[in-house]
């Protein structure tokens, strides 16, 4: 039977500054949650008053793949349940793999450009900017995209053991990671 993989995103309805700083990311709250599942072979997108819905689906998934989940993502969703979901959910943080080979973070821009010369639709303090101007439609279109990119650097990296990002000097770098080719095959088996 094939796994559930549930690559998932979300954005915030406030900054850091408006929290009280970084500890208090739980008090961010989520503007929409998107996810995309194998199982499922389609996108969800997640408002607020659905919250329990996404975690519902991150809790059902036999493994979540995102970008900076364990330390944004979560935190963020742990202000709408009991459960500490970075140790609750079986997950794939593709950040902590990259600062782990690198010794520093790249962002999922840098990854996107390197490997596949295409970058983000936006920022995320712009979907923080739509979310107070009413646009939730651009807000979910942006984070679909992102769960998109993050969806396609994992994929990348399983089938060819590698990705690539920009330096700051804007130059092509490769870099191995662990999930890719047979250690990681059995995650994507149809």
């Amino acid at each position: 039977m094939a796994r559930n993989i549930v690559y998932f995103d979300l954005e915030t309805q406030r900054t850091a500054n408006d929290v009280g700083g970084w500890a208090n990311k739980d008090r961010m709250g989520m503007s929409v949650g998107v996810t995309y599942s194998t199982a499922a072979g389609a996108y969800q997108i997640y408002s607020e008053a659905r919250v329990t819905d996404l975690i519902k689906e991150l809790r059902a998934a036999d493994l979540v793949v995102g970008y900076n989940v364990v330390n944004f993502d979560y935190h963020v969703l742990m202000g709408y349940t009991p459960l500490d979901l970075p140790e609750f959910l079986p997950t794939l943080d593709l950040i902590v793999d990259v600062e782990a080979a690198l010794g520093h973070r790249l962002s999922l821009e840098s990854l996107a450009q390197g490997t596949f010369g295409v970058g983000k639709t936006a920022e995320g303090l712009d979907a923080i900017r739509w979310w107070r101007e009413g646009k939730v439609l651009d807000i979910a279109e942006y984070c679909c995209f992102d769960v998109k990119v993050t969806k396609m650097v994992h994929e990348h990296g399983v089938q060819s053991g590698e990705l690539f990002y920009m330096d700051r000097f804007a130059r092509k770098q490769r870099l191995e990671v662990p999930w890719g080719k047979s250690a990681a095959a059995p995650a994507i088996a149809a």
